[in-house]
């Protein structure tokens, strides 16, 4: 066939790159927050698929593929702010006091690239032979394909996309703004007892958790409700009434001694739920990824045995020999990364095994979550897919194959400094992990807007450094303005939660140091064993419905203040797509409302940045702050909380009459 035409179409272009790169540092300043915040990042492709069109439409020779190339580019770098779930555990462990750049730069370089270099070979098998619905990837195609419309509805419902993230974005960076300054509260919070123990609720008044709850759907934001229910309608009043200390405890300890009862015994409950229900996920996953292995090897056979010239464009990726030449140039580097940090950690008399070991482990299991994540993205979304569980797997994994080869080590004196080498070499595999998540949702919406592979692949490249550029100064930011829950040091006012991080920096701890309390993650494996019981029956009993293992242990793990309101943007997106469905358009005014709650996070993200910046340079906890404690605590929270929802209900209103 004749390319000719096709080919000489703006596509990989030098302002799509830079554009694709300003809105890298948007999106993964905001995901780095609220990740850090809340323990969930949100899919930046379709909100950079949106800017780009509006950039691009007014200048000349722009393309459908040269807007998909910004996206991948955008989408790549704000998929590796995922590295936050392990990065962090090194703060919150004592070993660093904050994020050199390099080290995390070249980290996240390592591991990224080979994620899109592993994801190369799947992508036949798992992309354009497979059935795999895609959703996010497909829904970002048709976002693209709409917005490429001359006339007519694709410039309309173009207009309304931009004007829905725009308004979203602007409300809820707004309403951040207001509550650094405390005219508005920022959360609601109550403790109280039960059944002998006590508990707490804390909801936090955040436009970027509701968005979330809307991008996540129902059924999730039903499971992550479970959780917290399990969590802390159950276990915190439970463990604590099972604490001596309880009796003697006064009204005015009541909620430290709650949140201390759920990071030192729940969480690891919700860390046993977590790993089972991941383990459950995987299992189920080796057939059809084993297939797909096996497809995409038979196909790389045929194409060596023929003429690559002959292949359609929509079928020429990175040729599998430079595939195989960058991949050894990010393993055999990131070894040397960790002879360098080994060496420094004095873990001089191990470190043959620990670099030799750190290599084979990073070269196998990062090839092995490519394609589970690849798979579970072709499934139910790279937002959905369980990556903190994966995380898990991995420094467990890691943590067992390093005590192998050090029989006779001194855990005590040692211990630190292995967790420390264990938190690295997951921190590689987890980024390649989190980009391999993403890539095949990329490459899924190229293969829908007729894109060349390659050449979305070398953009996967350049997204993978532009994040890996911006992502570590903003961890230093955030670290120095807010720090992390559980991290050495003097206590902070508001510290990041950074759940991910914490749980597997203290898995790591674990297995290496013997000092994690197993039989409360064996409470929370059987905890798992019956979620997923009641998933089996639930899908059975009622199709379309579940109740995701991963998502309820996710709900036991965090604390209120990330899961309530999430619960509540899942109910209310619902009954959005309720009301879209009795439009004219249906799926256009539930697409806008995607945009609406992605706005919602990259709004608040931004600005959460930018009051970080403020606290952290002012050394105050609220430098913006307009009012004195008696009227935060009291009128901001009927203030905050009544303005909260009244923005909801009209912001919904005005997008739902959007396309009227």
């Amino acid at each position: 066939m004749s390319t000719t035409t096709t080919d000489s179409r703006a596509e990989l272009t030098l302002r799509g790159l830079v554009l694709g790169a300003l809105i890298t540092v948007l999106f993964s300043a905001a995901n780095v927050y609220f990740g850090l915040k809340a323990g969930l990042t949100f899919a930046t492709s379709i909100p950079a698929a949106v800017i780009s069109m509006a950039v691009l439409r007014s200048l000349k020779g722009a393309t459908l593929q040269e807007n998909n190339i910004v996206q991948t580019v955008a989408s790549a770098a704000g998929t590796l702010t995922s590295i936050i779930f392990v990065l962090p555990g090194l703060v919150m462990i004592g070993w660093w006091t904050g994020f050199p750049y390099w080290t995390c730069f070249f980290i996240c370089v390592f591991g990224g690239v080979l994620g899109v270099m592993y994801s190369i070979p799947l992508r036949r098998a798992l992309v354009t032979q497979s059935d795999l619905p895609y959703p996010e990837g497909v829904a970002c195609a048709e976002v693209l394909k709409v917005g490429s419309g001359e006339a007519g509805a694709g410039v309309e419902e173009s207009r309304a996309g931009l004007s829905a993230l725009v308004w979203g974005s602007l409300v809820s960076g707004v309403f951040a703004l207001v509550t650094a300054t405390r005219v508005f509260a920022s959360d609601v919070v109550r403790t109280f007892r039960l059944g002998g123990g006590v508990t707490v609720f804390d909801f936090f008044l955040s436009f970027a958790l509701f968005g979330v709850g809307h991008l996540v759907g129902l059924w999730v934001g039903v499971a992550m409700g479970v959780g917290a229910l399990i969590g802390w309608i159950w276990g915190v009043p439970h463990f604590s009434a099972l604490s001596p200390d309880m009796a003697g405890v006064a009204d005015a300890d009541l909620t430290h001694f709650a949140l201390t009862t759920w990071s030192h015994k729940v969480r690891y409950v919700g860390a046993g739920a977590i790993g089972v229900s991941a383990i459950w996920t995987l299992a189920k996953l080796i057939k059809p990824v084993t297939a797909g292995l096996r497809t995409a090897l038979q196909a790389s056979r045929t194409r060596a045995a023929g003429n690559a010239a002959l292949l359609p464009r929509s079928e020429r990726d990175i040729p599998i020999g430079l595939v195989g030449l960058i991949s050894i140039l990010c393993i055999l580097p990131a070894g040397m990364l960790l002879a360098e940090f080994g060496s420094a950690s004095g873990l001089t008399a191990h470190l043959p095994w620990l670099v030799v070991s750190g290599v084979i482990y990073i070269a196998i299991m990062s090839f092995l979550l490519s394609a589970v994540c690849g798979y579970m993205a072709g499934l139910i979304g790279s937002s959905n897919s369980p990556l903190s569980g994966l995380g898990i797997l991995a420094v467990i994994g890691y943590g067992l194959v390093a005590l192998l080869g050090l029989n006779g080590a001194d855990l005590v004196h040692d211990g630190p400094a292995l967790v420390a080498y264990a938190l690295i070499v997951t921190a590689v595999v987890f980024a390649n992990a989190a980009i391999a998540n993403n890539n095949l949702q990329d490459l899924k919406t190229g293969q829908l807007v007729d894109a060349t592979p390659w050449k979305q692949q070398v953009a996967l490249v350049i997204g993978v450094v532009a994040g890996a550029a911006i992502i570590p100064p903003i961890l230093d930011v955030l670290n120095h303005a807010y720090g992390f829950v559980g991290s050495p040091g003097p206590a902070r006012t508001q510290p990041l939660a950074a759940p991910q991080a914490g749980l597997i920096s203290a898995l790591a701890q674990g297995v290496i140091q013997h000092n994690v309390d197993w039989s409360l993650i064996l409470t929370g494996g059987e905890i798992g064993i019956v979620i997923i019981i009641a998933d089996i029956v639930i899908r059975r009993l009622k199709p379309g419905a579940h109740l995701s293992p991963l998502a309820v242990g996710l709900g036991i793990y965090l604390p209120t203040q990330s899961t309530l309101m999430v619960v509540v943007g899942a109910i209310a997106g619902h009954l959005y797509d309720k009301r879209a469905e009795r439009t004219r358009r249906p799926e256009a005014v539930k697409q806008l409302g995607v945009l609406l709650a992605s706005g919602m996070l990259v709004g608040e993200g931004l600005v959460g940045v930018l009051v970080a910046a403020v606290v952290a340079f002012s050394g105050k906890d609220f430098p913006l702050s307009l009012v004195n404690d008696a009227f935060a605590d009291g009128p901001a929270v009927w203030l905050g909380g009544g303005v909260f929802a009244l923005v909801i209900y009209l912001l919904y209103r005005r997008t739902a009459r959007a396309l009227a």
